[in-house]
């Protein structure tokens, strides 16, 4: 599985100062994005609005979002909501359904599977992972191996 590109200033955070990482290695900095937070669709769905507001914090302090970033945030945020939607759905019915088949699996259990599969794809990009999050502390892999012997 190939890793996922992290922001240069999440690289940074765990390196070795003067623009390196902790591999020693010189961090791209990448072009010179305004680094604000964007602001909220209006429409987001009320578990979604309520997931920005929990992660727009802790991604501004590490300077890694910014304007153009707003519809994969959105997208993050609304998979969040339909996770959680799934999951309250499963809760209320159970997880499976009394068909003419049998029973079968509730759909909702589908739906909350694959919204969990975005959800880390999503969440990984912005280092909301754990796993991500140890990646970057390690200065995560830039696609420069060329520079690192050992990779």
């Amino acid at each position: 599985m190939a890793r996922t590109a992290q922001p240069a200033a999440l690289k940074l955070l765990k390196g070795r100062g003067d623009g390196k990482d902790s591999g020693d290695r010189p961090v791209n900095v990448g072009p010179a994005f305004r680094r604000i937070a964007p602001n909220p669709p209006s429409w987001l769905s009320t578990e979604a609005k309520a997931e920005w507001k929990r992660v727009v914090p802790g991604l501004t302090r590490l300077s890694i979002l910014k304007e153009e970033d707003r519809a994969i945030l959105a997208a993050y945020c609304e998979t969040w909501s339909t996770f959680v939607d799934a999951i309250r759905q499963q809760h209320r019915e159970g997880l499976t359904i009394d068909a003419k088949q049998g029973t079968l699996p509730h759909p909702a259990v589908g739906i909350a599977r694959n919204a969990g599969r975005e959800l880390r794809s999503f969440a990984a990009h912005f280092g909301l992972t754990p796993s991500s999050e140890q990646a970057l502390a390690r200065g995560a892999d830039d696609g420069g191996e060329d520079d690192n012997p050992f990779a």
